[in-house]
């Protein structure tokens, strides 16, 4: 008899919630959920809008809804991480609020749960609602942290749409606490036996993506950095490229070589070199001093269960 816990994020979600769990109810009696019921739990990362009203409104209606509500606004992968802390079910499902993920899969995740897999990485073949730019960056981001990481190699294009046992819920709880984290690069690097499903995004059901590209980029960096020691050697391999360049120089001064248009373009291509080295290290300090710090990854200011405030 297994339970699902259906975790879903929220961050000013006011156009798109009720549209969800209205989907959510009209699929609800055709899921096996293994006899041992579910529970919806709702994550409020700190809305501005009327999310949290909505939230509330829906907790009084079904005794399965749990609300989650954050302090202030800590981070879509913050309010995943929260939803795994408090889920109780056997089997945890991470998905957005805004139907892109669709709870169509719902069926065939409980089905490879059956057959004995512990984590289920959903892939997004396509994006409606994603323009080319990125759709683009999207998939060379995945192709260069694969290059660049000896850790763990991720599945192109898999999103945070995915469901993991509770045993490596525990595991989650327990070990992967990093201040900047990258849930779903955790999730395919724990181990336990694992698989995929591919999946097609629908357009959003209301409202706008909360990721703009700044915030992506910013993103890509703090994963880079947690997943891959590499950019740090580059600057042994610039140091011997830099070597290298003084030899010839030197040698070339030597011959009577005057050409200083040549050698100054050279200093400023090693300086740009040497400032790009220093930005690496410091994203890899500003990295660990989070770490040292030790500030909590979220706040819970209130919780919801069967329409009861905590």
């Amino acid at each position: 008899m297994k339970k699902l816990s259906l975790i879903i994020s929220v961050y000013n979600e006011e156009a798109v919630l009720e549209k969800f769990y209205k989907a959510f109810c009209s699929i609800e009696q055709n899921l096996e959920y293994g006899g041992g019921g579910y529970e919806l739990i709702f994550v409020n990362d700190g809305s501005t809008d009327a999310s949290m009203n909505i939230l509330e409104v829906i907790a009084q209606q079904n005794k399965n809804v749990r609300v989650i509500s954050f302090s202030r606004n800590f981070g879509h992968e913050a309010a995943m991480i929260a939803g795994i802390d408090h889920a109780a079910g056997d089997v945890i499902i991470c998905m957005d609020a805004d139907l892109q993920h669709p709870l169509e899969c719902i069926a065939p995740i409980m089905a490879k749960f059956e057959e004995g897999y512990e984590v289920i990485s959903m892939v997004r073949t396509s994006n409606k609602s994603a323009g080319a730019i990125k759709n683009f960056t999207s998939r060379a981001f995945y192709r260069v942290i694969n290059a660049l990481s000896d850790q763990v190699k991720l599945e192109e294009n898999a999103s945070d749409f995915f469901a993991i046992s509770s045993r490596v819920a525990d595991v989650l709880r327990t070990n992967y606490r990093e201040k900047t984290r990258f849930l779903r690069g955790y999730v395919q690097s724990v181990g336990f036996r694992k698989t995929t499903l591919e999946y097609t995004a629908a357009e959003r059901a209301g409202g706008a993506s909360h990721y703009t590209l700044k915030k992506l980029m910013n993103f890509a960096i703090s994963t880079i950095v947690g997943f891959s020691d590499f950019p740090l050697k580059l600057g042994l391999y610039a140091g011997a490229v830099s070597f290298l360049a003084a030899v010839i120089f030197a040698i070339s001064a030597l011959c009577g070589f005057r050409e200083y248009k040549v050698i100054l373009a050279a200093v400023n291509v090693l300086f740009a070199v040497l400032f790009l080295l220093v930005g690496i290290m410091g994203e890899y300090f500003s990295v660990a001093f989070a770490e040292l710090k030790n500030r909590p990854i979220y706040i819970v200011e209130k919780e919801i269960n069967s329409g009861h405030c905590v």
